[in-house]
């Protein structure tokens, strides 16, 4: 088992501060222990017909569902999500155990 994953593909509102919206997800990750990776990514190849319109995702992964609830109502999560919420025009979410077929390669 690779942990549990908490997958979020969004669409930003037009005119959102997408910069300053990235770097404070970037600050919540690394404040929470509870976070054990997270990745971010922009769209830059998916035609529109299967984006959907979705332009960013962001992937965190924790060693169980218990942390990921956990995490859910630490009051760093509770407090981003307002300013998170307010930039989206759609999301998705993802939570799911992953299963690591392939494992990343040492460093």
């Amino acid at each position: 088992m690779a942990g549990f994953k908490h997958l979020v593909t969004v669409k930003f509102k037009e005119g959102s501060a997408v910069d300053d919206i990235i770097k404070g997800m970037e600050k919540l990750v690394a404040d929470v222990d509870l976070v054990k990776s997270f990745e971010w990514g922009q769209d830059m190849e998916g035609p529109e017909m299967l984006t959907q319109g979705y332009t960013h995702s962001f992937s965190m992964t924790f060693d169980k569902k218990e942390d990921y609830a956990a995490f859910q109502t630490h009051p760093n999560h509770v407090e981003y999500s307002a300013t998170f919420s307010a930039a989206i025009e759609k999301i998705l979410v993802l939570c799911f155990s992953a299963v690591q077929i392939k494992p990343t390669p040492s460093a």
